[in-house]
């Protein structure tokens, strides 16, 4: 279903010969089109897009309630939600999941939960029958009480939409406002239960809350009605203040004079499972539904943050850039006169370096295959958030997102494999074959051995968020029945194309490089050339992490694209400072050095890795903290792959041009 100005536009009128004045109308009809297209994704209330198709529901149809997961940000570990015992349906059907829900851990599952569309349940007993309550053995109870202490939450769907639980709190206004208005939060699912000293007490009775939408229809045709928002009221109520009778109803106790379920690890423990069902009618339409879920957040930061920060680059980049240029046109007028050889040929600076500058680096078989891995990441991440920033990877289409960066990695394998082709014939390499394999395997080999070794720790634990061993099987076959062959083909036709073009010959002998000042070393270098990328970046970087480690959803992919644009100048503009000074040093060897200090920002990334674990998580335990450390190192690494390679290309770019500026003799 088509939303938005671009599904009200009315189609061109053809034409048997369409005149030039036509074809200029047609393309600013297109782009007015774009530029509205743009406009309506700015805003925060209509940024998301549903990727799926609504279902109507009429009266009495049943809504069913799926179980997705149980996860804890304490413990990064998701689990099953019939790994507990919870009440169970006469047959348990898991749904088919894609390769991005398996990676996260989701195991959608159905649940015995009983609901109709705008029909009231009071209190209602999930199973077994009144006389006859749900016993927990002591291993039972002692996995639920150890579940409740790791703050375990569960997560359910109604109509594909995550269950919520409502947070109302006074924000830090006047007192007499206080009094009128209260702020509304959301988290997402709702908490297992929880402990009191050194009690645990379970959440046995769910108060659900759906709201729906009336659908505009004729006047002979039944209502119909779509899902909007589901709420949860989590309770624990003890099984003998439920008084339930032989029918499997319940009455619901006064809420003063009830008292919680409790639940003893030591020993067997009874209880009832229970739920109520009440619907409400909402004003907002099935587009906007997911808009509360979105503005989960309980960290209120304005928009003025980021264009400040953004504000903050551009400026910074535009003095560098006006400097680098006034300082290069200066640097070529002056190597360029003719008149004063005697005093040219004394002149130090990167001039002096034009007989080595090109000379190949040591290992190219390796700088070239980290560099097409860098491509294939950023070809893979243009896509993505492109395409995510048009709302075709939104959180209903659960763990599309996941899947489209996978498949995507493995096709850009051709163009990955282009570059390092060309950039390893340009380097004076000759065994491509190899060059390529590396290429396919290097960078993917590391990532697979990581995860492999975390996810056995996570088998250990028995948790869902291992990755199933079939799913290990097809992803392997896809690296090397896809992206294996993709490398290979883009290898071949990258190293058979004329190399790069070098303006100026290499000298046979290497000129001997003087003696560098501390600030020329690389470490520094890294340090410096960090700065200015990662501050373009980490205030998005905090909602990334959020998303990651604290199941928040993720959906500002406008700023995000808006922001990898600033990152991939901010590398380009930093590493063409930084070269410029190694080469005035009469340092030639820039290759490596370039490619490992444009990923500077890498380490700014590890070290706020470091902070948000020891400030804003609370992990305690050895494999959680496993986890996150190895999660946290993969994004480091295709983090500095990602900028090493922009700033390469853009310092490769820079040298050429310059070399081919100055006169040489």
């Amino acid at each position: 279903m088509a939303t938005g100005p671009a599904a009200n536009r009315s189609p061109l009128p053809l034409t048997s010969a369409p005149t030039r004045g036509s074809k200029m109308a047609a393309a600013m009809e297109r782009l007015r089109c774009l530029l509205v297209l743009l406009l309506w994704l700015r805003g925060t209330d209509s940024f998301y897009v549903p990727g799926v198709a609504p279902i109507n529901f009429h009266r009495n149809d049943p809504v069913e309630i799926k179980a997705v997961k149980l996860t804890s940000s304490r413990t990064q570990l998701p689990y099953e939600y019939y790994s507990l015992p919870f009440c169970q349906p006469t047959k348990i059907t898991y749904k088919a999941e894609n390769l991005g829900e398996v990676l996260r851990g989701d195991r959608i599952v159905n649940t015995p939960f009983q609901v109709s569309m705008n029909v009231e349940k009071k209190c209602e007993v999930l199973c077994n029958f009144p006389n006859k309550p749900v016993t927990l053995t002591v291993e039972q109870s002692k996995l639920i009480a150890e579940r409740i202490r790791e703050d375990y939450y569960v997560h359910l769907i109604a109509d594909n939409l995550p269950v919520a639980t409502r947070l109302e709190f006074y924000s830090n206004r006047e007192e007499e406002e206080k009094k009128k208005e209260k702020d509304v939060q959301f988290e997402h699912g709702y908490r297992l239960g929880f402990m009191d000293g050194n009690k645990f007490y379970l959440h046995n009775h769910l108060s659900f809350i759906l709201y729906y939408h009336r659908e505009d229809v004729e006047e002979n045709q039944e209502p119909t009605y779509r899902v909007v928002r589901f709420e949860v009221i989590p309770q624990s109520i003890k099984q003998e203040d439920l008084k339930a009778d032989e029918k499997g109803m319940c009455t619901l106790p006064e809420a003063t004079g009830s008292a919680p379920q409790e639940i003893d690890p030591s020993k067997e423990n009874q209880m009832l499972f229970t739920y109520s069902v009440h619907w409400e009618e909402s004003d907002v339409k099935w587009a906007s539904r997911w808009d509360t879920y979105l503005t989960m957040s309980d960290v209120q930061i304005h928009w003025f943050s980021i264009i400040n920060s953004v504000v903050v680059v551009f400026f910074l980049s535009g003095i560098l850039s006006m400097i680098i240029i006034r300082t290069l046109r200066k640097d070529i007028a002056n190597y360029n006169k003719e008149d004063d050889i005697e005093d040219t040929m004394e002149e130090s600076g990167w001039k002096l370096v034009h007989g080595d500058v090109f000379r190949p680096p040591q290992y190219p078989m390796i700088l070239s295959s980290l560099l097409g891995s860098g491509i294939q990441l950023f070809c893979m991440i243009l896509i993505v958030i492109f395409v995510a920033m048009l709302g075709m990877l939104s959180p209903s289409s659960r763990g599309a997102l996941m899947t489209t960066a996978c498949f995507l990695f493995m096709f850009m394998g051709v163009f990955g494999g282009f570059f390092a082709g060309r950039l390893y014939r340009t380097l004076k390499g000759h065994r491509w074959k190899k060059g390529a394999f590396c290429t396919a395997t290097l960078y993917p080999g590391v990532v697979f051995g990581i995860c492999f070794v975390l996810n056995c720790f996570i088998w250990g634990k028995h948790s869902s968020g291992a990755v199933p061993f079939p799913t290990m099987v097809a992803l392997l076959c896809m690296w090397f029945g896809i992206s294996l062959p993709l490398v290979y083909l883009g290898y071949y036709f990258g190293f058979r194309k004329q190399p790069y073009d070098n303006p100026v010959r290499t000298n046979q002998i290497p000129r001997q490089i003087p003696e560098q000042r501390w600030y020329m070393n690389k470490f520094v270098g890294i340090l410096m050339a960090g700065i200015l990328p990662f501050g373009a970046m980490f205030i998005e970087l905090f909602f990334i992490f959020s998303a990651i480690w604290e199941n928040q959803f993720y959906y500002l992919f406008g700023f995000l694209f808006l922001v990898f644009i600033i990152l991939v100048v901010s590398c380009s503009q930093i590493s063409i400072v930084m070269v410029y000074f190694q080469l005035c040093a009469e340092d030639y060897r820039w290759w490596w050095r370039t490619f490992l200090v444009s990923g500077g920002s890498a380490f700014y990334v590890l070290i706020y890795a470091i902070f948000y674990f020891v400030n804003k998580l609370d992990i305690v335990e050895f494999i959680p903290s496993l986890l996150y450390f190895g999660y946290t190192a993969l994004m480091v690494l295709s983090f500095w792959l990602l900028t090493g390679t922009i700033g390469f290309y853009a310092a490769y770019m820079f040298v050429r041009k310059i070399y081919a500026a100055v006169k040489i003799d």
